[in-house]
């Protein structure tokens, strides 16, 4: 693949709901692991990059909590989808350009597409990490839920991927975390395992 300098040892695919903890296990195996060796890529970043130059936006605002990116997120949302439609991998490949490290985490899977990218390109190297929490939790970390064409459509995008993860892939495909703790502890404890492993040859 253009610009890549080498293929990675370990892929690690985050995806869950809103305030799950997907940032933060995958900042926590970052810290673990160091910079060196791992890096964390996430697929929000060149979306909304691209999606910026392409309509001469502010991308510091945009990457922002600000309401500067509220008002453009619901076409932003559409604007990727159609995206991805047309290249499937666009904005994967954005965000593993120049990447060094054998260790790719990628925190932020949010759809079928991107993890069919990793799988097809990394088939030895790739795992799907599902993290899980309880509603209650969710809404301790300051997530609520929220009616309209937005929330619809996002919520018809991540029930998509889990169905997927639930159905199509094996056991040994999909690592569970829950979150908490002791889910924490065996998740990265599994990680950890499988950088002592070699990939096969491709």
């Amino acid at each position: 693949m253009e610009d890549r300098v080498s293929e990675p040892t370990l892929v690690l695919v985050f995806s869950g709901k809103r305030k799950s903890g997907k940032d933060y296990v995958t900042d926590l195996i970052h810290n673990r692991l160091g910079s060196e060796v791992c890096c964390v890529l996430r697929l929000s970043g060149p979306l909304k990059q691209q999606y910026a130059q392409e309509h001469s936006l502010d991308l510091d605002q945009l990457l922002g909590p600000g309401p500067y990116k509220e008002q453009y997120r619901a076409d932003m949302i559409r604007w990727g989808e159609a995206r991805r439609r047309q290249d499937p991998g666009f904005f994967c490949r954005l965000a593993t350009k120049g990447v060094h490290q054998p260790v790719w985490v990628v925190s932020d899977a949010r759809r079928l597409s991107d993890l069919q990218w990793f799988w097809s390109e990394f088939p030895q190297q790739t795992r799907s990490v599902r993290v899980q929490c309880s509603e209650k939790t969710r809404k301790q970390r300051g997530w609520s839920f929220t009616t309209g064409e937005l929330t619809c459509l996002s919520t018809d995008l991540a029930a998509c991927l889990s169905a997927y993860l639930s159905v199509y892939l094996s056991v040994s495909q999909v690592w569970m975390m829950q979150s908490q703790n002791v889910g924490w502890t065996a998740g990265l404890n599994l990680i950890g395992s499988s950088l002592m492993r070699p990939t096969p040859p491709r």
